[in-house]
């Protein structure tokens, strides 16, 4: 950037027409010192950058607005809680462009959403996430008083009383822990050395299989679940028959007596090499004498030969 140009944009450059009787650069030019973000100074707005204090759930469509996103809103004054000012903020999503309005509280230093979107509740249990639970409006109220002050300050030391122990012990049990630096070094060393050792034996018996991945160790439940899938050992002649039915049969529409005699047909040749089948084995078996006629085409067959 050239030097009249960061001028410029610094606002620090003086154009030749420029005179100190003119005022400032801004009342010289007729524009604000906000430039875009001041176009609606006279209606009491002023467009700033305003952050979500806490989770929300956008009104239009329902999608999350996370703690921290920014958004250009609108600022300006909708009234006061004593000599402190209550500012409106109106901002639009940019999921759906719906129009949010956030408001300040100041009575319970809180942000309020006036509509547009709610708030997500999140709520937890204070023992669960060890934290301590803020007193509500009325006992803050309270608090002011010495003696309720004075009734719980003895109420949290005789909670810190019974504490104590329990902290005590699980300090103990840390430095137990982490007392030896070499006991603790050697036994995760070992650990991994029998898990390397484990894997590698499961990457060779994958190997040995002719697997290119490593399988887990077998469980009780992969051993029901394998045991419980039946496989049925006449898919493949019930799909070659389908396959021939299909086959042989017309591709013009024809009468239910031709479908139903070339269904018989097949039978009869399915029972038919059956037959054979049969008739074949016993033959080899030495189960009966092949008649005169085989014998005697058996013998022509060796005379065409020779």
């Amino acid at each position: 950037m050239s030097s009249l140009a960061a001028a410029r944009a610094d606002n620090f450059y003086y154009p030749p027409e420029w005179s100190p009787k003119k005022g400032s650069l801004n009342k010289f030019r007729g524009q604000h010192a906000l430039r875009e973000r001041a176009r609606k100074i006279d209606q009491g707005i002023l467009i700033i950058r305003f952050e979500m204090p806490f989770n929300i759930w956008c009104g239009g469509c329902n999608s999350m607005i996370a703690k921290g996103v920014r958004f250009n809103a609108e600022k300006k004054q909708v009234g006061n809680y004593y000599s402190t000012k209550i500012w409106s903020f109106t901002m639009k999503s940019a999921c759906c462009r719906h129009e949010i309005v956030v408001q300040t509280d100041p009575k319970n230093c809180e942000y309020l959403i006036i509509s547009g979107a709610t708030r997500k509740t999140e709520e937890y249990d204070v023992e669960d996430a060890e934290t301590m639970a803020l007193p509500v409006d009325e006992d803050r109220g309270k608090l002011a008083d010495p003696f309720y002050r004075l009734e719980h300050q003895e109420e949290d030391l005789k909670k810190k009383k019974e504490a104590d122990p329990v902290l005590v012990r699980l300090q103990r049990i840390s430095d137990a822990r982490h007392s030896d630096d070499y006991a603790l070094n050697k036994s995760l060393r070992a650990q991994l050395r029998s898990q390397k050792k484990r894997v590698a034996e499961e990457e060779a018996a994958s190997r040995t299989i002719g697997l290119g991945i490593r399988l887990l160790p077998p469980s009780k439940e992969d051993a029901a679940t394998a045991a419980g899938v039946k496989f049925s050992s006449k898919f493949d002649r019930n799909r070659k028959e389908k396959r021939a039915l299909i086959n042989a049969a017309s591709i013009f529409p024809g009468s239910s007596g031709s479908s139903l005699s070339l269904a018989k047909r097949l039978e009869l040749e399915s029972k038919r090499r059956k037959i054979n089948a049969v008739a074949a084995s016993k033959l080899l078996g030495g189960g009966f004498k092949p008649s005169s006629w085989s014998h005697s085409a058996v013998s022509s067959v060796g005379r065409n030969r020779a």
